[in-house]
C-alpha cells in the first residue's frame, strides 16, 4: 500500500495532474476530468484538501463510487495533513468590465424607466382626448 504525503497531494491539483483525497484514499482523476458530468471545475475546486464532504454531499451513485477504484493510487499519510488549513480560492481569471459598456448600462437604467413613464403619460392623454 502506497502512503502519499499531503504535500504531494497539494502539488497535484491542476488539470494536467489532478489528485483528490476522499475517505483517506488518494485518487488520480486526471483522465476523468473531461468526463465528469459536473465539469472539471467541480473536481479541481476539491483538490489540495480532504474532498470527502464534497463527494458525499453530492450524493454520488454506486456506479460513481465503484469508478473510484479505477483511479485509486494510495492511502493518505494522515500524519502529514496539517492541523490548520487556510482557504485557497481556485484560480479564476479576473473579470474587467468595459468602461464604455458600463456607462451605457447605467444610462439605460436611468433613461428606460423615464421613457416608459413618458410613454404611459402620452398614451393616457391621447386616449383621454380621443374619448
Amino acid at each position: 500500500m502506497t502512503k502519499i504525503q499531503f504535500a504531494e497531494l497539494a502539488q497535484n491539483c491542476t488539470s494536467e495532474k489532478c489528485w483528490v483525497l476522499i475517505g483517506g484514499k488518494v485518487y488520480d482523476v486526471t483522465r476523468f476530468l473531461v468526463e465528469h458530468p459536473g465539469g472539471d471545475d467541480v473536481i479541481l475546486s476539491a483538490t489540495g484538501k480532504d474532498a470527502t464532504d464534497d463527494f458525499e454531499d453530492v450524493g454520488h451513485s454506486k456506479t460513481a463510487r465503484d469508478m473510484l477504484k479505477d483511479y485509486y493510487i494510495g492511502e493518505m499519510d494522515l500524519s502529514t495533513v496539517p492541523k490548520t488549513r487556510t482557504y485557497k480560492p481556485p484560480n479564476q481569471p479576473k473579470y474587467e468590465q468595459d468602461q464604455s459598456a458600463q456607462f451605457y448600462v447605467r444610462a439605460l437604467q436611468f433613461l428606460l424607466p423615464i421613457l416608459i413613464l413618458g410613454t404611459a403619460v402620452a398614451v393616457h392623454f391621447y386616449t383621454k382626448s380621443s374619448a
